[in-house]
């Protein structure tokens, strides 16, 4: 059985632009309130944050419980990685890898040859983005809808669009 599925438990590997994401909107506390899933941001994702602001504000949600720091130490993780870092950024090249090897879910936005090696490595099905998160802490009673379309304004106002009006467009 794998890491990710012990119990009800999925993991979630987090992207920095998901991360900062949640920074631009003080939600990084939805990492934790997530009911049956738990968020692991690998630490080279945090080493890809360099506004001292959002590392202060991962550092707290991890001392806070909301997530964790994982790194990889495992030698034929650690040659995938370094394979994919050929090919993609070193945050999502993490989130693969750690994915890959435990049946997680990597939670990021990253398009084109990202998108590309999740779909051949573990399968679209296994990745969500930002607009994902927001669906489920919606479905989960954690945001409401307008909350969600709020926080939709707030990240295209810091340059990250999602290609749809509202929420509730997404809500069935």
């Amino acid at each position: 059985m794998s890491d990710a599925a012990q119990g009800d438990t999925r993991i979630l590997y987090s992207d920095t632009n998901v991360v900062i994401n949640l920074t631009h909107i003080a939600r990084l506390d939805l990492f934790g309130r997530l009911t049956g899933y738990e968020v692991v941001v690998p630490d080279h994702v945090r080493q890809e944050l360099t506004r001292e602001d959002q590392r202060r504000a991962l550092d707290d949600a991890v001392a806070r419980g909301y997530c964790r720091i994982e790194s990889i130490t495992n030698l034929e993780a650690l040659q995938v990685f370094a394979e994919l870092r050929t090919v993609i950024g070193s945050g999502e090249a993490a989130c693969l890898v750690l994915a890959e090897r435990t049946g997680g879910i990597v939670l990021s936005d990253e398009k084109r040859r990202f998108r590309r090696e999740v779909e051949r490595r573990i399968g679209l099905e296994r990745l969500m983005g930002t607009a994902d998160l927001f669906l489920l802490a919606i479905r989960s009673g954690l945001i409401s809808v307008e909350e969600a379309d709020r926080y939709k304004e707030t990240l295209e106002q810091n340059r990250f669009r999602m290609p749809f009006a509202s929420f509730r467009d997404l809500i069935s």
